[in-house]
């Protein structure tokens, strides 16, 4: 059987129509070829969302936006076309956000896993409007801006309190303690110059100071390796034990005991040495007075003279 000319042509053409039906209903945001479900979703604001926009589920595009009307009660009802293949519960949020600054506005679904309820096309899902970049920048930015214009009028005003205080008189004592200020600056830099010159001047003097330094530092540190390798607890040790000792005589003489003791707390020996101290100086005052009782020397049978009693003598020369 031959196809003539006449089917080939009514075949051209139906394909033809065919096709641009699906392309007019795919750039609409309308895919007949696929099995979608239709959701519907009511919003207060819509935020610029725009049809065709993508739909989500944790990032994965499951469908498209298929239309956007306006209600005479000023809510918008946006047709949502969603593939069969992605189920979700009635229970689940439409959310409207911003992925990007240029990506413009989309469309996420929220599931509930916990009900069961399956969404059906023709259900209507609750809505939500999540801030996006912008809008969170701009959240931002506000008292930023605030804190910004307040610290502008704060400086103006401090720039015109300033020129109010800093009159000609004040400007030229300004300009004055500035000249100063470098004159001190210039003093410095000379002492700092004569300071380096002195320096300079005696760098081998320096050297040889601190040459000085080193071998009394190394001197040093030898003395104390001695004195760590003496036995320095030994002689702690002695020093401690001759200091017991005589911590111990010296409670013995407090005490009474021994030579030194008694003398010290004996009262008797102590009354015994005063007498005796008395007749020594009774004796040497009569030996002063009659020195021929103890020395009789006579050439020329020359008599002694009367005896005078020490006592008398004595109590004279106290007197």
């Amino acid at each position: 059987m031959k196809i003539t000319k006449e089917i080939k042509a009514g075949v051209l053409v139906i394909a033809s129509i065919s096709l641009f039906i699906w392309g007019y209903s795919y750039l609409k945001g309308k895919d007949i070829l696929n099995n979608y479900k239709t959701i519907f979703v009511v919003y207060q604001n819509v935020e610029g969302l725009a049809a065709t926009a993508p739909i989500t589920i944790n990032g994965l595009v499951v469908g498209q936006v298929a239309d956007i009307k306006l209600q005479p009660n000023g809510e918008i009802v946006v047709q949502l076309q969603i593939k069969n293949d992605f189920p979700f519960s009635k229970t689940s949020l439409v959310a409207i956000y911003e992925p990007g600054l240029i990506g413009g506005k989309q469309l996420q679904i929220i599931p509930n896993f916990k009900d069961k309820a399956l969404a059906v096309s023709g259900d209507t899902l609750s809505s939500s409007v999540k801030k996006g970049l912008t809008d969170l920048v701009s959240d931002k930015l506000a008292p930023l801006q605030q804190k910004i214009e307040k610290m502008v009028v704060n400086a103006d005003l401090f720039l015109s309190n300033l020129n109010e205080v800093l009159d000609a008189k004040s400007k030229e004592n300004l300009k004055n303690s500035i000249s100063n200020l470098s004159k001190s600056i210039e003093g410095f830099n000379s002492v700092v110059d004569n300071a380096n010159s002195i320096l300079s001047n005696n760098k081998g003097n320096i050297d040889k100071t601190l040459s000085n330094l080193n071998k009394v530092s190394t001197d040093f540190s030898k003395i104390s390796d001695s004195l760590s390798k003496a036995n320095l607890t030994k002689v702690v040790n002695d020093l401690e034990k001759t200091l017991s000792n005589v911590d111990k005589i010296m409670n013995d003489v407090q005490s009474g005991k021994g030579s030194l003791g008694k003398i010290i707390k004996d009262d008797a020996l102590y009354n015994n040495l005063e007498k005796t101290s008395k007749e020594l100086e009774l004796l040497v005052q009569d030996l002063r007075l009659n020195p021929t009782r103890y020395i009789n020397v006579s050439l020329f049978g020359k008599k002694n003279k009367p005896y005078k009693n020490p006592t008398d003598s004595i109590k004279n020369v106290k007197n």
